[in-house]
């Protein structure tokens, strides 16, 4: 028998069909080789809605909070039910504030993974320009293997 390529995956979720997606990808990788998954979900705490008026930030933190423990659920539930051995971590401070991706890869790291699974928005022209990727990010500041899984086209 021979060595499985990889032995800790971790698959960032955030609750899109996309994430859905890597998702799926970790859960057939993992099955593959009897790694062990860790879902991860990072807070994205440094949004902030200049044009949306008055809003309780402690409020829409906790709105951030609750969304993660909701995607993180899910994960484990299908992690469970394909019979993956799996962790869950819910990132509320950031390793690096405003980037995402940084503390995607922080949390890869300490854990000690040696694949990082994310899925990509499909986002082209003038909009990826504009809004970034989540995804660019991580695999810009990477130290481990990237897995992309592309998630449908959306127009410019």
């Amino acid at each position: 028998m021979t060595r499985a390529a990889y032995s800790k995956i971790v698959v960032a979720v955030d609750g899109s069909s996309t994430s859905d997606l890597a998702l799926a990808e970790a859960i057939r990788n993992a099955g593959q080789s009897g790694a062990t998954v860790l879902a991860l979900y990072v807070v994205d705490s440094a949004t902030p809605l200049f044009d949306a008026g008055y809003y309780d930030p402690g409020q829409l933190q906790k709105a951030f909070v609750e969304s993660g423990e909701r995607a993180l659920q899910s994960a484990a539930r299908r992690l469970a039910a394909a019979n993956v051995p799996h962790e869950t971590q819910l990132v509320n401070e950031a390793a690096v504030p405003g980037d995402i991706g940084a503390s995607i890869n922080e949390a890869a790291r300490k854990w000690g993974a040696d694949l990082l699974v994310i899925g990509t928005h499909g986002r082209r022209g003038v909009r990826r320009l504009v809004l970034g990727s989540v995804a660019e990010a991580v695999i810009r500041q990477s130290s481990m293997p990237v897995l992309l899984v592309r998630g449908e086209a959306t127009g410019n």
